[in-house]
This record gives structure tokens, sequence and C-alpha cells, in this order.
């Protein structure tokens, strides 16, 4: 459900200079939130290098290693949604080239899934992971990106 009277904020920092177009992220984030009826959040979303993300991963998940994407929900009691998303943009780089379509696709895929895992989705087991993936291609066409994740675990 769509609420063109919510309260989002979006804030995005890039310590990149790989050009993307923000005004399509913050459309994107908003978007993800009224559909599943968040009406005021606050949403930072960093983007930045493989280096960054790593020391992130390990210093919050205790994971080794860069990712593609780490998302935080740091909502209190008082209603409105606190989320962070921390996207790889060398990582999407590399995975836009791989499977043939932007890296702006790429980083919508990456901020997509975070504010799913933020709003309740997981991927942990087959199931469930299908589901989510088949909900952010859906969004992600509905929103001018095309069908992003399919295509890049396709089978044949």
């Amino acid at each position: 459900m769509r609420n063109e009277n919510s309260q989002i904020i979006v804030d995005i920092n890039c310590d990149d200079d790989e050009p993307f177009e923000p005004e399509r992220l913050i459309s994107l984030a908003k978007s993800v939130c009224n559909r599943y009826s968040v009406n005021a959040a606050n949403i930072s979303i960093a983007i930045v290098d493989d280096n960054a993300i790593a020391k992130i991963n390990e210093d919050f998940l205790n994971h080794q290693g860069a990712t593609d994407v780490i998302s935080f929900d740091l909502t209190g009691d008082y209603g409105v949604k606190e989320f962070e998303i921390v996207i790889n943009s060398q990582q999407a780089e590399r995975q836009a080239l791989e499977r043939g379509h932007s890296t702006q696709a790429e980083i919508a895929l990456y901020l997509t899934h975070g504010l799913l895992h933020n709003l309740g989705f997981d991927d942990q087991d087959e199931k469930q992971a299908k589901k989510m993936h088949e909900t952010e291609d859906m969004i992600l066409k509905e929103e001018g990106f095309g069908i992003v994740y399919a295509g890049k675990h396709r089978t044949e």
C-alpha cells in the first residue's frame, strides 16, 4: 500500500566517485517502505568500498571479508523506523559487469535486499530466499530497474 503522505527521510553518503542516481535510490527506498505500510522512517544509506564494508562486516557481524550489503534495524520504541543500509559499490560494479546490467541496478538490488531484511524478510532457507528474491525482482521491475536478481542465479 502506498501512502503519499508518508514521512520517510533518506540520506545517502557515498565514499566512491562511481556515478549513480541518488534520486532513484531515494525514490526506491520510499517506495519499498510505503509498499509495506511504513509511513515514518529515517533511512541512512552508505555506499562504500570493499575495505570499508569488510571492516563493518568484521566489527558488527564477526564475519571476515567484504560482502554486498549489510543492513541494520536501529528502530527504537517511538514508532519511527530507523534503518542503516551499507552498500558495497565495488561489489555492485563487479557483479553488474558480470551479469550484464548497470551498476545502478545492482545497487538498487542491494538496497531493496537490505530494506526487505529490515522489514522482516529472511533468506536463511531455500523457500524464504526464493520468496525474498522474487519480491526483490517484482519491486525492481516496477521501479524501472528491470529484473535484476533472477538473471544472476539462473541454471540451465
